[in-house]
């Protein structure tokens, strides 16, 4: 058995949850969105990313809006909704309650 496989998909667990919890500080490009996970070594490429905005915006936890762009066509910049908002806290919860699950059992 490979780790990085393992890895993977933890972090695919909890990547909703990290999209959340970005756009619930503020509306973000896809690419800052990229950009902020790769910094926090979550690995996403444009192929996983999107897929998942739209399913989270189809579920009505997100919303988006174009604007114009100084350096090309205009950009679809995405935000949380209350909805979302309220789901988020849902899954700090859970988020909680999995970590204290994990740390027990490692005891």
């Amino acid at each position: 058995m490979k780790i990085e496989n393992t890895k993977a998909q933890m972090r695919k667990g909890v990547l909703e949850y990290c999209i959340l919890s970005l756009l619930s500080k503020n509306d973000a490009y896809a690419s800052d969105i990229i950009k902020k996970l790769k910094e926090a070594k979550m690995i996403v490429v444009e192929g996983t990313l999107y897929p998942l905005l739209t399913r989270l915006k189809n579920a009505g936890l997100l919303s988006y809006r174009w604007e114009e762009s100084k350096q090309g066509p205009p950009r679809k910049y995405y935000g949380i909704t209350e909805t979302g908002r309220a789901f988020l806290i849902e899954l700090d919860g859970s988020w909680q309650e999995l970590v204290d699950a994990v740390t027990i059992v490692k005891v």
